[in-house]
């Protein structure tokens, strides 16, 4: 199917997928930052992300595994810049994300390096591998960001005794 579309109908639509991901995520995190957060809110994102990996049992989508290697490297890099600036406070006996101005900004440059990085991939490497590669690399990514959240949200509720 995917071998029917020229692939840079599918590197175009790509694009604009993750650009609408991207804000929907900034959307998403500026009205998360209202409500108190719980283990829940932190863990179920990569969870549900997981089945994301269902699409590795389609041939096009299989990563050659030192691209695997180079993804996941780039994830956990990025990862600590998400984990630099997710930080918790604790208000009305309930721990709040606190608000980070760099946090957009940051966001926003993850972004423009995967749009810039994929469209110059795009030549060498085949859609539905590139496809497979990013989806590695966001979860890299998003995986030892929530541990780190997680960890922190436990000390802060271990050492504010907040049930």
């Amino acid at each position: 199917m995917l071998a029917k579309i020229p692939s840079h109908y599918l590197i175009i639509g790509s694009t604009f997928l993750a650009i609408f991901m991207g804000m929907l995520v900034m959307f998403v995190r500026v009205r998360s930052q209202k409500k108190p957060v719980s283990e829940r809110k932190i863990l179920i994102p990569p969870i549900a992300m997981s089945t994301g990996a269902l699409m590795f049992i389609f041939e096009p989508f299989r990563v050659a595994p030192v691209r695997i290697l180079e993804a996941v490297f780039v994830g956990i890099i990025f990862s600590t810049v998400l984990i630099a600036t997710s930080k918790f406070e604790v208000r009305n006996n309930d721990i709040y994300l606190k608000r980070s101005k760099a946090f957009f900004f940051i966001l926003v440059g993850l972004l423009i390096i995967r749009v810039v990085a994929k469209s110059v991939m795009s030549s060498s490497i085949d859609v539905g591998e590139l496809g497979g590669m990013f989806w590695i690399l966001a979860f890299s990514m998003i995986w030892p960001w929530r541990l780190s959240m997680f960890i922190q949200y436990r000390k802060i509720k271990k050492m504010n005794a907040i049930s």
